[in-house]
This record gives structure tokens, C-alpha cells and sequence, in this order.
């Protein structure tokens, strides 16, 4: 892991939520996809209810915790050698082959809940995940004291490289106002700021490369001491 770079202290970053007792991060998964069809790539979001209780009325990518059942999943394609070794690196009660496929397949149904949208193929009336074109972008532990509070890895893919059916989106319970917007023009959105530094790093990454290869460094945000810290896993 590389040396932390400071972002700001806690209260700074999610005022009012530091008043709760401490709760165990729960493992989550979300997928950032990008449609790159009009030259400059454009994100997934949508917005959540005003009844959620952890980040309400806000604009963020399809997402949510691992179920105790994502490890049985079905798949068609796994994931890249590259982004396996990676998440299984973690020190995590996680970091098994099995329970860091479980992650990515986490993600991949969630998209699929929250959007309508299919990675992968419906083979006997069961999504079939496609985890090839997954690269890992991005994690991030909410702070103590928080409502709820997540370890989170982001995963994005390009829908035209996974031959992904844009037709298909639609809101849900989970999302609505879904839309896509550029990466770096999020003005009048009420978006996390772990949702815009995580864009940020992501824009970076596109423009060092487009492709957007799968063994690039992996941003990690985290909490030590009442900062808010990243480094590089």
C-alpha cells in the first residue's frame, strides 16, 4: 500500500453521522459502467429514495452489500486474472477466490436489480454473469460513527465492450432519475463526495489511458484517527 494522502478530517466529510454507535463494515460491491458511444464517456447514476436511511436523495452508481448467496451464483466469464489477485490480496475475511468472485458477481446483481440492465446472458430464465470486463477501480470503508457503514469495492466496465443492451434500463424502488451524465460535469446533482473523489480518480485513469487497462494501482479510502485518508492498495 502506498503512503496515505489526507483528505480532510471525518466531520468535514459526512457531517451529523458521528453520533452513532460503532458498527461492523458489512461487504458491498458497486459497478460503475460507462457508455463511451458519443466520445466522451458517460456514468450510470441514479438517485436514491428519500426513505433510505443511509445516503437518501442522493445520485449515486447501482450498488449495494453482498448477500450470504452471491457466492453461488452462475457466471459465464471470470474475472480478470489481474483483478482477482488484487482482491484477494486484501486482509479480509473475504480474500478467498470464492469470496472475491462473490464481490464482483455482488455487483453485477445488484446493476440487474436496481436498473434492469444485464451483464451477462439470461440462460434458463437466470442471469448468467459476465466478470471479464470488470476492472477494480476503487474502495472505500465508510468512517465509524456512521449510520450505516460499508467496505465497498467499486468495479467499472465499458457497456459497449460487455455488449450490454442500454434498452433495458429502467427505474426501480431501489433507483430512479436514472441517467447518464458526464464524469466530470456534475453540477445540480446531489452527489456523494466519495461518489465524486471516486469519478475523479476514475477520469484520471481514463485519461491516462482509454482502455482502461485492469492492473492499474486501486484507490483505497479509509478512516484512521478522524481522517479520511487514500492510498494506493
Amino acid at each position: 500500500m502506498s503512503m496515505p494522502e489526507r483528505l480532510g478530517r471525518v466531520e468535514q466529510i459526512h457531517p451529523g453521522e458521528l453520533r452513532n454507535p460503532p458498527v461492523r463494515p458489512r461487504d458491498a460491491a458497486t459497478l460503475i459502467l460507462l457508455d463511451r458511444s458519443g466520445g466522451r464517456p458517460r456514468v450510470l447514476l441514479g438517485k436514491r429514495s428519500s426513505k433510505h436511511v443511509f445516503m437518501p436523495d442522493t445520485y449515486v452508481f447501482p450498488g449495494g452489500r453482498r448477500d450470504k448467496l452471491d457466492h453461488i451464483l452462475p457466471f459465464s466469464s471470470d474475472l480478470h486474472p489481474d483483478v482477482l489477485s488484487r482482491l484477494m490480496a486484501e486482509r479480509s475475511r473475504n480474500a478467498s477466490e470464492r469470496g472475491a468472485r462473490a464481490i464482483a458477481l455482488a455487483a453485477v446483481r445488484e446493476l440487474e436489480e436496481e436498473t434492469g440492465l444485464l451483464l451477462g446472458e439470461q440462460v434458463s430464465g437466470r442471469l448468467h454473469a459476465q466478470l471479464g470486463t470488470l476492472r477494480y477501480v476503487a474502495r472505500a470503508i465508510t468512517p465509524p460513527g456512521s449510520v450505516r457503514r460499508f467496505d465497498t469495492r467499486f468495479f467499472s466496465t465499458f457497456a459497449d465492450e460487455a455488449g450490454m443492451m442500454l434498452d433495458r434500463i429502467a427505474d426501480t424502488n431501489e433507483l430512479h432519475d436514472l441517467g447518464w451524465h458526464d464524469l466530470q460535469a456534475l453540477d445540480g446533482l446531489n452527489v456523494p463526495w466519495i461518489t465524486r473523489s471516486v469519478l475523479g480518480d476514475l477520469a484520471n485513469q481514463l485519461n491516462d489511458d482509454p482502455a482502461l487497462p485492469f492492473g492499474k494501482n486501486v484507490p483505497f479510502y479509509y478512516c484512521r484517527r478522524g481522517q479520511f485518508l487514500r492510498s494506493n492498495l
